[in-house]
């Protein structure tokens, strides 16, 4: 790989760069996308739930767990709300592979344990384990390596407003088929969450340190909240964590530099959700690189234009949502029911002007 000369480059081998990948490597590109890790989707670093629009690459992947029907909302008060909401549940590290094994069968090479350390405009330097830096000269980079994003660094974008993460595996002692969400002020800048994965669920939650630093001592209360339900068991099968961005979109075209999925800010600041839209971006970037590299001086610009027009009013919103939450944390308004449902998209309240 060393002074490669390709059409496109892609950082980040998650959903939304191998999406990318595979729409661009499909229109005939030379592409190559490489990740830091050492085996692609692990470590898993999220909830492992997708809505149902995302059936068809949940089938392409074969990464289906189980089926969810609703969802379950605990208030401060302990007041429960439950509403229909189908989705499913997958395995996250089978439908990362999934994807990238899409992406080399359209053409792509995937690279793992290759890490990106800058961008001049032109070239690239890559470093796949401990030996020399790589030099790679595509004719247009794709950042999508995430809520960290070095190429977004690279073409000097600020740091993104973070919320950190950390995550049970624990025992489903039954069948279940709900996902629940629980808001209180114990996790300020997030919630935590029950979601059922067949025989063990993802307990978690998620916290902005501004407010709270120590995420395990609320995750411990958390557990032994849901173990006197008799839902779960007390044992610890693993544990994990991570990053998910909160700030909103971000400019998206630099220039030959184009962001996707978490690196561009498509993820939704209240729910953490960004799966569907790193598929969905990452396939209209490499979609959109293949029609500029091919002479389509707009197509760049008209990707930007498209994700601001799909996802923009959604995350607006949820921004709005998201700084009105944050003028009331370690405050007693944190912990009533009617501030709580304005902030959660459950409750006809988030929806109101």
């Amino acid at each position: 790989m060393t002074s490669s000369r390709i059409d496109i480059l892609v950082i980040g081998a998650g959903p939304a760069g191998t999406s990318a990948a595979r729409a661009a490597a499909g229109k005939g590109l030379t592409v190559i996308c490489a990740d830091r890790r050492a085996e692609i989707g692990v470590p898993v670093q999220c909830a492992e739930f997708v809505p149902m629009p995302l059936l068809r690459s949940v089938h392409e992947t074969d990464s289906r767990v189980q089926d969810v029907e609703g969802m379950l909302t605990v208030l401060p008060s302990g007041l429960r709300h439950r509403r229909a909401f189908p989705g499913m549940m997958v395995d996250r590290a089978r439908f990362d592979q999934g994807l990238a094994e899409l992406a080399q069968a359209a053409g792509a090479q995937v690279e793992t344990r290759c890490q990106f350390l800058d961008w001049d405009g032109e070239v690239a330097r890559l470093r796949r384990g401990t030996d020399e830096a790589l030099v790679v000269r595509p004719r247009l980079l794709i950042g999508a390596d995430g809520p960290h994003s070095l190429v977004a660094e690279a073409v000097g974008l600020p740091r993104q407003q973070v919320v950190y993460t950390r995550q049970y595996t624990v025992p489903l002692l039954c069948p279940y088929a709900d996902t629940d969400i629980f808001l209180s002020d114990a996790f300020p800048g997030g919630y935590g969450w029950l979601f059922p994965r067949g025989p063990v669920a993802n307990l978690g939650l998620g916290a902005d340190r501004r407010f709270e630093e120590n995420l395990k001592l609320p995750l411990e209360q958390l557990h032994r909240q849901v173990l006197e339900r008799g839902l779960v068991g007390a044992a610890i099968l693993g544990r994990t964590g991570g990053a998910i961005p909160v700030g909103g979109i971000r400019p998206m075209v630099h220039g030959n530099v184009v962001l996707a999925g978490d690196a561009a800010g498509l993820t939704h600041p209240i729910t953490g959700a960004g799966i569907p839209a790193a598929v969905i971006s990452g396939e209209r970037a490499g979609a959109a690189a293949a029609d500029y590299l091919a002479g389509d001086m707009g197509a760049l610009e008209s990707y930007a234009e498209d994700m601001r027009d799909q996802f923009g009013p959604t995350l607006a919103r949820a921004m709005q949502r998201r700084k009105a939450l944050e003028a009331v944390w370690r405050q007693p308004a944190a912990r009533e029911d009617r501030v709580m449902r304005s902030g959660w998209i459950a409750f006809d309240e988030y929806f109101a002007a």
